[in-house]
């Protein structure tokens, strides 16, 4: 590939912000020059940031796209490459397509948890394959330990599939995010439309569910994700207790904790914590658990994930520049951090020798306004 040069930019680095100029040779950063000149052949940034591209460690995205609409099951591979899209105009260069292992099969009218993941995997890959992707996408493999058929569905994974994150899902009724029984009446009711009784029932199901399964399906996701060599993380872990589990099983990163005890534990054993954009964009958690922004106020927040919207990680990016008052140690929790907690060494910062995924974008009315994404070096 030809050199390319991108100058005149404000270059959000690891520890500071520099006007200058950044050359990219064979799909890495090559250079990093001081300037607001624009060379002949130079790309004029004209004054707008360049930073990383974003690193997406959760998102329930693909989801979204595969069912547009209640009941409607959109083609799958139609449904990735507009996902895919969607990620790459919003900045986003690399991510972990959260993909849910572990269904329930018995009959109800709140079950809608049929099997899915490696069907998914499967068009995923072959599109990754056939370089119809614009960005990189590895797996991350949501273990719901509340579940009939969680160990037989991870077995069908392998070391080809790139299964980056194993988390460890636990949705059992009357605790971690859903401790507080009434917003989950909430959710389910709304969603599945059933009165008190069928509630109830959902209630009785699914925590008969944790007792049968739970502890067997949460030691074979532990094992496999050590045997696949995929970063183990938690979700909503609530107490001390929970996470000190968590730690014992290797556990490196947090998604979610609803509560500033646990997330103080998460640091106190060495496991960086990770909160979803929206909840800080909208000021609290949806399920009533501790707000971001009071991690954030509190040091205890690392990763930012877009969770559900993928145009809300520059945004959440952005609210805790301001909070902080440190625009790069902000950018690092959508770029160097997860890349860090991910094992990947070869990108999230403007570093040279590291990949060229890259975003340039400006302030608009105070707001975050993508205007171009490159991976590898090309603009995608």
């Amino acid at each position: 590939m030809p050199q390319t040069i991108l100058a005149n930019a404000r270059l959000i680095l690891p520890d500071n912000v520099l006007t200058g100029s950044l050359v990219i040779e064979d799909g890495v950063i090559a250079d990093i020059r001081a300037g607001a000149d624009v060379p002949q052949g130079a790309l004029d940034m004209a004054g707008d940031f360049l930073a990383p591209g974003m690193v997406e460690l959760h998102t329930d995205n693909l989801e979204r796209h595969m069912r547009p609409r209640p009941g409607v099951d959109w083609p799958h591979a139609a449904a990735i490459i507009a996902h895919d899209a969607e990620l790459a105009g919003c900045g986003i260069t690399t991510v972990f397509d959260a993909m849910r292992v572990g269904s329930v099969v018995s009959d109800g009218p709140d079950q809608d948890y049929e099997k899915y993941a490696r069907e998914l995997a499967h068009e995923l890959i072959d599109l990754r394959n056939e370089g119809a992707l614009r960005i990189s996408h590895l797996l991350h493999l949501r273990a719901e330990v509340c579940s009939e058929t969680l160990i037989a569905e991870l077995d069908e994974f392998g070391p080809d599939d790139r299964v980056g994150i194993i988390s460890l899902m636990d949705h059992t009724p009357g605790q971690r995010q859903f401790r507080d029984l009434s917003k989950l009446a909430q959710y389910v009711q709304g969603k599945y439309k059933l009165d008190d009784a069928a509630f109830d029932e959902h209630v009785s199901r699914m925590k008969a569910l944790r007792d049968r399964y739970g502890d067997a399906h949460e030691a074979a996701a532990v094992e496999v994700a050590h045997r696949l060599g995929a970063v183990l993380a938690s979700h909503d872990d609530t107490t001390p207790e929970h996470v000190a589990r968590s730690a014992g099983y290797g556990v490196r990163l947090a998604e979610f904790p609803t509560t500033p005890e646990a997330a103080s534990a998460c640091h106190d054993h060495g496991i960086m914590v990770m909160m979803g954009a929206p909840n800080l964009i909208r000021g609290g958690s949806h399920s009533g658990n501790v707000s971001a922004a009071e991690l954030a106020r509190a040091g205890h927040l690392d990763i930012l994930s877009s969770d559900y919207v993928p145009a809300g990680l520059i945004g959440g990016a952005m609210i805790l520049a301001d909070l902080w008052n440190d625009l790069p140690r902000a950018i690092a929790t959508v770029t160097a951090n997860p890349a860090t907690a991910a094992g990947l060494a070869d990108r999230g910062r403007l570093q040279p020798g590291l990949r060229a995924d890259l975003m340039r974008f400006r302030m608009v009315a105070d707001r975050p306004v993508i205007r171009e994404t490159w991976v590898r070096g090309s603009r995608v």
